[in-house]
């Protein structure tokens, strides 16, 4: 088994952070191209836009929180809560901030010398 080692992690929290919050714009950017097509009945080009461009960011978005979640070791809960955010708009970024405080994208310190088996 392979574990991630400490000074990766850094990398891992900062591009879910970002993803997380590409996937919450584009999921605006979407919303904006709704409304355009729907109701200010102006034409599909936002929606022709921004829907391959959210479909991409969702999937990207998918991918990081299942490395993410190998990496800082998130229970099936956490994890699943991660996937299920991206479906409703904007909840990507909320449980990016719920993660953060409750310390699930923070590395675990490292065992001291003292505290490994021998």
């Amino acid at each position: 088994m392979t574990t991630t080692s400490s000074s990766a992690r850094p990398l891992h929290r900062m591009v879910f952070r970002v993803v997380a919050f590409a996937e919450a714009l584009s999921w605006l950017g979407l919303l904006i191209g709704m409304y355009f097509k729907w109701i200010a009945d102006a034409g599909e080009g936002g929606v022709k836009a921004f829907g391959p461009i959210h479909g991409t960011v969702f999937i990207v978005y998918v991918v990081v929180t299942l490395w993410v979640s190998r990496a800082f070791r998130w229970d099936a809960r956490t994890t699943v809560l991660g996937l299920v955010s991206s479906l409703p708009p904007f909840c990507t970024a909320v449980f990016e901030v719920w993660a953060d405080r409750r310390g699930q994208l923070t590395p675990e310190p490292a065992a001291s010398a003292a505290e490994v088996p021998a």
